[in-house]
């Protein structure tokens, strides 16, 4: 089926409208809430949500939204078969903190599958975007995965879910286990620019859990489309809404795999004793 091409143009005019309204405030006053004992929201967030939301409702008014800050706000869990999936800033502690790594995420699912992506990093000036089966892009340049294969060839990415201080030992043990296999592990914080980045090239596979759908909505398309793959870290089908991924180079996906069923399966040993 073609794509509208009104989909994609939104998406895009949407993200870029985003990194400037983030610049605008980035590195000032800016007001921060708290929505978690870490978990942090800021105006930008806020105001970033209620421009998607009002040119979403504009130009697609059957369309319906979901977004992390505003839930209660209209265009929220409508019935549509299309439902755009927004994160207004991936990376918040970030840029709470002034620390220049994040990015607005939107993509739009149809009947169940995401069919466009567009993730802006405004600090660098990058725009990625996706259409399903038209290849991914940053800046208008092609995107590939990797050729890596093997651990001790590859620079990896994570992130901590924000009850990670209840679940520090499986979420650093995991994070240890890489570390003596891998190359290198880093941990940027913004979900979206990791996947990314491994569409990019520039890192060899992400996993985390505990994640949200407006954290990897857009960016696992990317990675499709790129040549990765993307699945939950368990291996199952990827699900936007399963709260686990990893999106990987195809000859990554499986010694990632075999580590992170190794590490539970003595976890789960473990506890039983």
């Amino acid at each position: 089926m073609p794509h509208d091409p009104r989909h994609l143009a939104t998406a895009i005019d949407i993200v870029l409208r985003a990194g400037e309204i983030q610049l605008a405030h980035f590195t000032r006053d800016v007001r921060i809430a708290k929505k978690g004992a870490i978990d942090l929201v800021t105006e930008a967030d806020l105001e970033v949500e209620r421009m998607c939301r009002r040119i979403l409702a504009e130009r697609f008014p059957s369309h319906a939204i979901l977004a992390e800050e505003l839930a209660s706000e209209p265009g929220h869990g409508g019935s549509s078969d299309h439902c755009w999936i927004f994160d207004p800033i991936d990376g918040t502690t970030n840029y709470a903190h002034g620390l220049p790594i994040f990015c607005a995420s939107l993509g739009l699912e149809i009947a169940g599958r995401i069919e466009v992506a567009a993730i802006y990093d405004p600090t660098r000036r990058e725009l990625f975007t996706a259409e399903r089966g038209s290849g991914a892009y940053v800046n208008g340049t092609p995107l590939r995965v990797s050729g890596a294969s093997a651990l001790i060839e590859a620079l990896l990415v994570t992130g901590f879910p924000y009850d990670v201080h209840e679940e520090a030992d499986d979420v650093l043990g995991l994070f240890g286990e890489f570390v003596r296999r891998a190359r290198a592990v880093r941990r940027l914080g913004s979900a979206a620019l990791d996947m990314a980045y491994v569409a990019a090239g520039r890192f060899d596979a992400f996993w985390e859990d505990n994640l949200k759908p407006w954290d990897v909505a857009a960016a696992s398309l990317l990675v499709e489309e790129a040549g990765g793959v993307v699945s939950g870290t368990d291996g199952s089908p990827f699900l936007v809404r399963s709260g686990h991924v990893l999106a990987a180079a195809p000859g990554m996906q499986g010694p990632m795999l075999e580590t992170i069923r190794a590490f539970r399966a003595g976890r789960a040993r473990n506890r039983t004793r």
